[in-house]
């Protein structure tokens, strides 16, 4: 009976949806229910492969009715497999995609399926773009709603201060528009609440002049790890917002892009982005010369090659275990324990980044948006990465002692694109005082906390 009433179910869902609906049975199921992160496997009893609002809509009243567990896909990148669930239904907007620009006004309609790269390819053609994250398969969708940290951010903001309005299915199935004059609560909550809220269908963005930039990586020998960092701590938050770099600790990829007496050596980093001339970089970046680095690989590339070119080392399907926090300060006992793990590396692929957060995410209050860390200095991450699942334990021990090690100099919350399943404390101090006004609004539009695969704000 059980087989039939599944059956039953996936016919009843199916004809609602244009989309498909793939069950446990169909042939793509496997492949369909893959995650970015193959630490996470996750079996759900459902994908409903949405093409369209109408879809969205369907699937999430069948997943009430059902009384079935929910999870939103985007991109599939996050790192606690928050877009599946066991035995429950995957709203999946992995075919939900497209971009519309429009380049008098300056915006762009991005479905809630859309990729990075989509984005970049439709607005680039124009001299116009979006600040977000690093790798261009990642979703749209969920790195915009946790606040979207990436290469420009000290010039143009977080990707949610680009955000005009978002098109949203809520938890009853019913579709509302949210903005600074629609719903302004659900907007205000939208921007680095996560996916608490709602389905996003559809965001629309302001854009930025931007075609080219100056762009790319300076290598020291690890052994000057503590120089530089102490270096670059001072030098990053003083730096005209035109400027943006992000510190590493990493192991060179056997790349023809680096020399091959470089590869997997590990070294400290920044990867910079200068949102100007060559002349003008030439001009910012003269104190990072007079350090001598041992690779200068900064030249003037278009911003799509930039924010893809990492793609090729980190394919979907690999481990990975994040650890992340907000930092203010990197005092001199916070460099000793980095240098402590960075020696450590477990794998190639193993890193530790600090992304810069001032500059332009400064002129935000920390509660004019959910994002409540303005007054942070850096999102801090440690990632292990291998694609082999027997060094899974291995990755996860040396992020954990990395991150443990720094926790006292950190500020209490993470990014949470970033985080792992930590705990409802963590989530707590990710949102800082805006939490009890974030669980005033799920209450009102998720009062029963269908929406709660996720870094999970609970209703209040």
């Amino acid at each position: 009976m059980a087989g039939i009433e599944v059956n039953q179910s996936v016919t009843a869902l199916q004809a609602s949806l244009r989309g498909e609906v793939i069950g446990r049975e169909h042939p793509g199921y496997d492949e369909a229910r893959s995650l970015y992160n193959a630490m996470i496997d996750k079996r759900p009893r459902f994908i409903a492969r949405c093409v369209d609002a109408a879809d969205v809509m369907a699937a999430v009243r069948f997943a009430r009715e059902s009384e079935l567990e929910i999870a939103v896909r985007g991109g599939g990148h996050n790192g606690a497999g928050s877009g599946s669930v066991d035995d429950g239904l995957v709203v999946d907007l992995s075919a939900l995609r497209g971009v519309i620009v429009d380049p008098d006004a300056r915006t762009a309609r991005v479905l809630g399926g859309s990729l990075l790269g989509d984005v970049d390819h439709a607005t680039h053609p124009f001299g116009l773009a979006l600040p977000f994250g690093f790798i261009s398969t990642t979703g749209i969708g969920g790195l915009t709603l946790g606040g979207g940290v990436g290469n420009l951010t000290r010039t143009l903001g977080l990707t949610i201060d680009s955000l005009l309005a978002a098109d949203v299915v809520l938890a009853d199935g019913s579709f509302v528009q949210a903005s600074d004059d629609r719903n302004d609560d659900l907007f205000w909550a939208l921007r680095g609440g996560g996916g608490n809220f709602g389905v996003v269908t559809s965001f629309t963005f302001r854009l930025s002049p931007m075609a080219n930039v100056v762009a790319g990586p300076t290598f020291w020998p690890l052994e000057r790890g503590g120089e530089i960092l102490r270096w670059y701590r001072e030098f990053i938050s003083a730096a005209p917002e035109q400027l943006n770099g992000w510190f590493a600790f990493l192991t060179v990829p056997p790349v023809p892009l680096f020399p091959e007496e470089l590869h997997l050596t590990k070294v400290c980093a920044v990867l910079w982005t200068y949102a100007g001339s060559l002349e003008g970089a030439d001009q910012a970046l003269a104190p990072v010369r007079a350090l001598e680095p041992i690779l200068d690989g900064v030249r003037e590339v278009p911003l799509p090659a930039l924010n893809s070119v990492f793609d090729a080392l980190y394919p979907s399907g690999h481990q990975w275990y994040w650890r992340t926090a907000y930092v203010r300060e990197i005092p001199d006992e916070a460099v000793d324990a980095h240098l402590e793990h960075a020696r450590e590396l477990p794998t190639p692929q193993s890193t530790m980044h600090l992304y810069p957060v001032s500059g332009a995410p400064t002129r935000y209050a920390n509660d004019d948006t959910a994002w409540a860390y303005r007054d942070a200095s850096w999102v801090q991450v440690m990632v292990g990465v291998d694609p082999d699942p027997a060094k899974a334990d291995e990755l996860r021990r040396w992020a954990a002692a990395y991150a443990e090690a720094l926790d006292p100099f950190s500020m209490g919350g993470g990014y949470v694109n970033m985080m792992m399943d930590e705990g409802q404390e963590r989530v707590r101090a990710t949102y800082r005082g805006n939490y009890d006004r974030l669980a005033a609004i799920k209450a009102k539009y998720d009062p029963d906390n269908l929406f709660h695969v996720n870094q999970n704000i609970r209703p209040a």
